[in-house]
């Protein structure tokens, strides 16, 4: 069996650079990719700042407010395009990016008695599972994405942080 491949690209905003450890995110993006047996994939997560992130919820979903995070998606149903086989295996292995607004994580885990780090990996882990399709838009779907982030926290000593609901963040 192959070790797996997997490229994470993690650019940090320089306003937040001293406070974001872009391993450690790297490192969450990889126990999720590692835990559903992804074999090859690429992975941006840029951290930035909530008017950044503000911008691209407008843009790309209507909402004018900041949020945690937002995933896009690197393909978009079954499009296929005519592309040199090198091109198109590392296209398809391009899963997405995640966008995180580091000040509002930050006042997320005053709210919730955590540290900034912790709910750096929580974005970066929920992010991936969007990635790879996972949804919280029914009782069930959620069930299922907040009990695969508990698994994959847990891995870092982080217990509890999707216990939360959205509805109960004001968003």
């Amino acid at each position: 069996m192959t070790a797996p491949v997997y490229t994470i690209d993690v650019q940090v905003d320089d306003a937040f650079a001293a406070e974001v450890d872009a391993d450690e995110l790297a490192q969450a993006v990889t126990a999720v990719l590692t835990a559903s047996r992804v074999t090859a994939a690429a992975v941006t997560v840029v951290v930035v700042d909530n008017a950044q992130v503000q911008q691209l919820n407008r843009d790309y979903r209507g909402v004018d407010a900041p949020t945690d995070v937002l995933s896009f998606a690197g393909q978009e149903g079954d499009a296929a395009l005519a592309l040199p086989d090198e091109l198109a295996d590392e296209m398809a292995a391009y899963l997405g990016d995640i966008i995180i607004a580091y000040p509002y994580c930050a006042a997320q885990a005053a709210r919730f008695g955590v540290t900034v780090a912790a709910e750096l990996r929580l974005m970066a882990v929920h992010g991936t599972l969007h990635l790879l399709g996972y949804n919280h838009d029914s009782a069930e779907a959620e069930a299922a994405m907040w009990a695969r982030q508990e698994e994959i926290l847990a891995r870092f000593g982080d217990r509890g942080l999707s216990a939360r609901r959205y509805e109960d963040m004001g968003r």
